[in-house]
């Protein structure tokens, strides 16, 4: 499996995507991120750098955009802009999902934003839903950016994308943001939803027994939150 980190996409088997954008402050907000020492205030806008830069990243070809013309003060300029009518759907997993969703929302010029709280056991490491607030059906042909911080396992993100296929997305309008993931994930979202994309901050290669990513960065929600 052939991991991107040196431009901005990858093409992997069966059409899976996964980026690793090489960019100095994107290895610079990881590497915040990674270490032990950082407080809580700073990790928790380390987060939210970089899940800008990564949205930046995600959507550089997929923006739906419009053709207008505008009078500049020397002229007429024929231009192209982001479509006011088509929001970027935005739909962080709770809780660090929020952190790095945190700052999306400053680079677009619409956005929705919808909450979904999922928790995994820390035995069976099994996914459960106590919070969901995504919209009945998502609008036909809609962008939708999915953020998990971690994706470890893999459990999480897969459940979170089957609620979205419920509620009417189809896997072309779907792109993961993540910090930093690791194969079981890459390889179970290839093989559950194949020509879905990936973007992420870092891949590593270890899943520890109780499913947390090594070296990673730890608990993303605990550091967050400082809990």
């Amino acid at each position: 499996m052939e991991i991107c980190n040196h431009d901005h996409t990858a093409t992997m088997m069966n059409g899976f995507k996964v980026v690793v954008p090489a960019h100095p402050l994107i290895n610079h907000w990881v590497s915040v991120l990674r270490d032990q020492s950082t407080p809580t205030h700073a990790f928790r806008s380390a987060m939210g750098e970089l899940g800008r830069l990564l949205a930046y990243d995600a959507t550089r070809d997929w923006l739906p955009t419009v053709p207008r013309e505008v009078q500049s003060p020397m002229g007429t300029a024929v231009v192209e802009s982001v479509d006011p009518l088509e929001p970027i759907m935005i739909v962080p997993i709770l809780r660090a999902g929020l952190v790095l969703a945190e700052f999306m929302t400053s680079i677009f010029p619409i956005t929705r934003t919808f909450h979904l709280g999922m928790a995994r056991d820390e035995t069976t490491l099994q996914p459960s839903v106590y919070l969901n607030k995504l919209p009945e059906r998502f609008p036909k042909g809609c962008h939708i950016l999915l953020v998990d911080p971690m994706l470890a396992t893999g459990g999480t993100v897969a459940a979170a994308v089957d609620l979205l296929k419920e509620r009417g997305a189809e896997i072309s309008q779907i792109r993961i943001i993540a910090a930093v993931a690791a194969p079981p994930a890459i390889k179970k979202l290839n093989e559950r939803f194949p020509g879905i994309c990936v973007y992420t901050g870092a891949m590593d290669q270890i899943v520890n027994e109780k499913g947390f990513i090594v070296p990673g960065l730890g608990d993303a929600g605990d550091r967050s939150y400082g809990t």
